[in-house]
């Protein structure tokens, strides 16, 4: 038996067989730089063959197209849902000329060979993210034939190559110009188009998804039986958390306001892997407040925190948290930094990595870009939406062979459903304290201990194996500034001796979310030592 393999053992270019015309289909949704690459193909000897808006597109331009509709003597019917899906198309997209079957076919049915496919779809994840968008409206913007078109290509990519993005428009015509595009062109071209589909096709079985009612048997719950996520690559990094790691930021196909992938580097050189981290935990602490606040943020953890009536002296007192700390830190602020702001930022013996805010004005762009002695290195990162919510509801983390997915953490804690469990109630002061150090403590890594006075952060304890390990850290940090404090602990204190620490250090009142078998014992302590203290009925572990 004669074994067909010769199209399977690809040359470095294939040629169209001569007794062929050089033939272009195109048909876009987005339109950007079409023209000029149209108008090379048809220097390069190129016909043009196209449908609807982008046939008038070409026409308008003034360069020679015909429709689809003529070469296939169909008409596009049903508003143009049907135009492309028809065998005379798809026989040029899939026929292989140098075939004897093939030719056959082709010679019978007037078949002409396709050389190049020019196609990118509806704007299908544009459309369902604006606001308002319903499902017949986003259901119309579903391409059935532009989909059909690239994969019939891709797959056929040895005879037909496939461009997908108007980024690759220089490079093919380069390549054209320069004689044909190699087989590992085609190849690299044909895997970008499937990764397209690929990526299409989710967007739109993920919302449907989240538009479809859950049955009985998945009531309430928000995780599919198979989860596929799709990220564009945003930049190269120079490395990741150590310099022999290789790193590289993805960032969402619709990313919220509020995310790094939304925000603008105004200045400074390119960020880092361990920048980026931290920008994202300074972004998700400054938002919790409404009055104006800065976070210090040092290896993902706040060292410094603090809200006041202006955003100077908010920083202020979020550097005064842990000084130490506090060189070479992130800084986030929830308003856009101002000249007094920036003033305190450009002290002498302060070095700051990264900043981000909803904006700067001129006067303290020009101060951080021009006079302290790390000007040159400090990256300002705006981001409009800062305050807003930060858009995705699930939080994803990598483990070996798999992923974790939950819930974010990030919803406002219910404090009708809080409890003062001690004889004494505390202060109106020492409650105001009480939920700032709450709301803290949540982005601090567990076990989390967070001494708070008077509106800022002064001693914080992170990341230990015991909650009196971090009990005593919080309070070592904060020395005499315990004294009047109030402590937020992320998770229950499984004994007494926590309490005992932050008491004998000054601490007058407790908030925590109790649970545990030892409350009544913890809870005698803190009425040993007057100390007043709510239960919150909820955990926030950060691990």
């Amino acid at each position: 038996m004669k074994c067909e393999s010769k199209p399977h053992l690809l040359p470095k270019q294939r040629p169209m067989p001569t007794q062929f015309p050089r033939r272009a289909l195109l048909s876009v949704s987005d339109k950007t730089g079409l023209v000029p690459f149209a108008a090379g193909l048809v220097e390069l000897g190129f016909e043009l063959l196209s449908t609807g808006g982008t046939s008038r597109t070409l026409r308008e331009a003034g360069l020679p197209v015909q429709d689809v509709s003529s070469y296939t003597e169909f008409p596009e019917i049903m508003s143009g849902r049907v135009k492309t899906l028809h065998p005379r198309l798809h026989g040029a997209l899939l026929g292989r000329p140098d075939l004897a079957d093939d030719q056959a076919a082709m010679a019978e049915h007037g078949i002409v060979p396709l050389e190049l496919v020019v196609c990118n779809l509806y704007p299908f994840e544009q459309t369902i993210a604006r606001d308002g968008v319903n499902l017949a409206e986003a259901i119309e913007q579903i391409d059935i034939g532009g989909p059909s078109m690239i994969r019939s290509a891709a797959k056929n990519h040895a005879y037909v190559a496939v461009v997908t993005s108007s980024g690759q428009y220089d490079h093919v015509l380069a390549s054209l110009r320069a004689g044909a595009l190699t087989v590992d062109e085609r190849r690299e071209l044909a895997g970008a188009a499937f990764e397209m589909t690929a990526r299409y096709d989710r967007a739109i079985a993920d919302y449907f998804a989240k538009n479809t009612a859950p049955s009985e048997e998945t009531e309430g719950l928000d995780f599919p039986d198979v989860l596929n996520l799709s990220f564009n690559k945003r930049s190269g990094l120079r490395y990741g958390e150590n310099p022999h790691q290789a790193a590289a930021f993805y960032v969402e196909t619709s990313p919220g306001a509020a995310t790094l992938a939304k925000s603008a580097i105004r200045h400074g050189k390119e960020l880092s892997y361990n920048n980026l981290l931290d920008l994202d935990a300074a972004m998700a602490l400054v938002r919790e407040f409404d009055e104006p606040a800065a976070v210090v943020i040092k290896h993902n953890n706040p060292c410094g925190c603090a809200i006041a009536a202006s955003l100077s002296e908010a920083f202020a007192q979020a550097y005064a948290g842990d000084p130490v700390s506090a060189f070479g830190s992130v800084l986030g602020f929830n308003r856009p930094l101002d000249v007094a702001t920036a003033e305190r930022l450009c002290e002498p013996g302060r070095f700051i990595e990264a900043i981000v805010a909803p904006g700067f004005d001129d006067a303290a762009y020009s101060l951080l870009t021009t006079r302290p002695k790390w000007k040159n290195n400090v990256r300002l990162i705006d981001c409009p939406g800062l305050t807003d919510s930060a858009g995705s509801t699930l939080d994803y983390r990598r483990v070996a062979g798999g992923l974790l997915v939950q819930e974010r953490d990030d919803l406002p804690d219910p404090q009708d459903d809080w409890k003062v469990v001690t004889d004494r109630r505390p202060t109106d002061a020492e409650l105001i304290d009480l939920q700032f150090a709450w709301k803290v403590c949540k982005h601090v890594k567990s076990n989390a201990i967070v001494l708070a006075r008077a509106g800022a952060i002064v001693g914080v304890g992170a990341g230990q194996m015991s909650r009196l390990d971090s009990s005593f850290i919080a309070t070592h940090k904060a020395g005499e500034r315990s004294r009047g404090a109030v402590v937020g602990s992320d998770a229950f204190f499984p004994f007494r001796d926590g309490v005992d620490q932050a008491a004998k250090a000054g601490v007058t009142a407790v908030i925590q979310p109790g649970g545990s078998k030892q409350d009544a014992e913890v809870i005698a302590a803190c009425n040993e030592h007057n100390l007043a203290m709510i239960f919150t009925g909820r955990r926030h572990f950060k691990h």
